[in-house]
């Protein structure tokens, strides 16, 4: 048997620097990271008090100010979207798992919602803006709520799709073999066991869309005031900070860095705590 000794240096020169570009990827990578970590960590604690939670954001040229009608409004305009973007986008979930996996309509649809997963947020904000805002007339809370569920709904769509698939066909077969109807096996037997992944494809959605600017100034544009009224204009942190960050008032980019600092440590907290549950989930199953 002849032995190419030529060959076979070439491939481990080949591959000991395909992982030596990989590692200086790595560190590059990690290095600009934890630089924007430390920045925004250092500059956030610095400005982090207890009036940015209760005060309303100030006017130029104030000494003190919060973002509490920032916070209000991300929190109420990220909850509708979750509340109604989650049960459609679980419930087409399963029917691309279940119902479309054999047929066209399931590849077509799949096709189409990597398209929207894909797609830069500020197209689906500028969507939302000529179908609810421009038809309106004005900006709202229900309009941004309405960009961010277009957002958040691909990814749960994505995640259903993949987590219903992945459960055991023997699972199937068994409930079905006892009698018990498709969309009862669907909904209380594979959703159930498919429950961890679920919630984790939620959660990421909620990360994602609490940290969107661009289609929330299409839609909700902002309000210096403390607003619960879903039908006139709203603020939300993003687009506070990109306000307060904009302006050469040294204590507005003071805000802004707090507000940065809140909204970094909050989609840290999602990230780790999807994390969390797919590692209970993969623990107790094996």
């Amino acid at each position: 048997m002849n032995i190419n000794h030529g060959l076979i240096q070439r491939r481990q020169i080949v591959n000991n620097l395909a992982i030596a570009l990989s590692a200086v990827a790595t560190v590059i990578g990690l290095f600009f990271l934890f630089w924007i970590l430390y920045t925004t960590l250092s500059r956030g604690i610095e400005a982090m008090s207890w009036n940015l939670f209760t005060m309303n954001t100030p006017p130029a040229g104030a000494t003190e100010g919060g973002i509490a009608n920032a916070l209000v409004g991300s929190l109420m305009m990220c909850g509708l979207a979750l509340l109604v973007g989650a049960p459609c986008g679980i419930a087409a979930g399963i029917y691309l798992a279940e119902y479309a996996k054999l047929g066209k309509a399931g590849g077509i649809i799949r096709f189409v919602n990597d398209i929207l997963l894909s797609a830069p947020s500020i197209v689906l904000g500028l969507f939302a803006f000529s179908l609810v805002t421009a038809l309106g007339g004005s900006f709202s809370g229900w309009a941004g709520a309405f960009a961010l569920m277009m957002i958040a709904l691909p990814v749960i769509v994505r995640t259903t799709d993949e987590m219903m698939r992945l459960q055991p066909k023997q699972l199937r077969e068994a409930s079905l073999s006892l009698g018990i109807p498709l969309w009862k096996v669907n909904t209380q037997i594979l959703l159930r066991a498919a429950l961890p992944g679920v919630t984790t494809g939620v959660l990421l959605a909620l990360a994602r869309i609490s940290g969107e600017t661009a289609p929330l100034l299409f839609t909700a544009l902002g309000n210096s005031f403390f607003s619960l009224n879903m039908s006139e204009a709203m603020e939300s942190v993003p687009t506070s900070i990109a306000k307060l960050a904009m302006n050469p008032d040294e204590f507005w980019n003071k805000l802004a860095w707090a507000a940065a600092f809140l909204m970094t440590s909050f989609v840290l907290l999602i990230s780790v705590l999807a994390r969390i549950i797919l590692r209970t989930n993969k623990a107790a199953n094996d």
